[in-house]
């Protein structure tokens, strides 16, 4: 069933880090969001016609509200408009869109829940969801601003990793996870490409079960435009030819069905 955009009422707004900014939402998207689905969030300015796509950070269904963390891109950009939001402010919204984490898979299971830079606010949700029987969040951050790490603490054992060594781990999170010799019969990731790049090999040279979410450029957000596609293993059935629609297929995909 089509998406219909509406307007969203902000209830909260606040920075948690440098340039990192935590917003709550009141939005009908909340009654069927899952874990690892997104919203487009657009903008007032007439220049800016194209939606930003946010990944859900909390669901909050009693309450009919959503959490996104985001970060401000540059100034001008609609993520700068975004953080001048504040309690009344309404912003116009569709979702959830995409498909989410297939969570039930990990119950009884030891799980990797997986995440980098801004694809760290989707993993807490997932980590509150999630029933295995060992959850290890395992997620990396540039420097000592780790934001959200209070919310997985309560949520399961906690990993970090830092580039400058400040917290945790220095390195990445493949780096974590030799470094405390973890393993995982599962693994939920989301990041940037080059750290699910490396997670998708990890995963295949050790055959285990993978799910990484795709992060890319956005521009219809509901798989009509075909500006956010990846290679596939398969062909696609809209378009026939080696590729999947992230905003539409995805932004969640088995490991093994897309090449990154």
């Amino acid at each position: 069933m089509a998406k219909k955009k509406e307007n969203a009422v902000v209830l909260s707004q606040e920075m948690i880090a440098k340039d990192i900014y935590s917003m709550w939402i009141k939005t009908d998207a909340a009654a069927d969001a899952a874990p690892g689905q997104f919203i487009s969030m657009y903008t007032r300015d007439a220049g800016k016609l194209l939606p930003r796509p946010i990944s859900i950070c909390e669901i909050d269904r009693e309450q009919g509200s959503l959490r996104v963390v985001y970060r401000v891109t540059g100034k001008n950009t609609g993520t700068e408009e975004f953080s001048h939001l504040g309690a009344g402010d309404v912003i116009p919204v569709i979702g959830p869109l995409g498909n989410g984490f297939p969570y039930d898979k990990a119950k009884g299971r030891k799980a990797f829940l997986m995440g980098g830079g801004i694809g760290v606010p989707p993993i807490l949700e997932l980590a509150k969801a999630m029933d295995c029987e060992k959850k290890q969040i395992v997620v990396g951050y540039r420097d000592a601003e780790t934001f959200l790490k209070e919310e997985f603490e309560a949520a399961g054992e906690v990993y970090i990793s830092t580039e400058d060594g400040s917290v945790g781990t220095k390195g990445n999170v493949m780096d974590a996870i030799r470094e405390n010799d973890l393993e995982a019969d599962i693994i939920y990731a989301c990041g940037p490409t080059p750290m699910l790049r490396a997670i998708k090999n990890y995963a295949e040279e050790n055959g285990i079960e993978c799910y990484i979410s795709l992060e890319e450029r956005m521009a219809c957000g509901i798989g009509a435009c075909l500006a956010c596609v990846c290679q596939s293993k398969e062909i696609d059935s809209h378009s026939h030819v080696h590729n999947k629609r992230i905003c539409k297929d995805g932004p969640v995909f088995l490991s093994t069905e897309v090449e990154i």
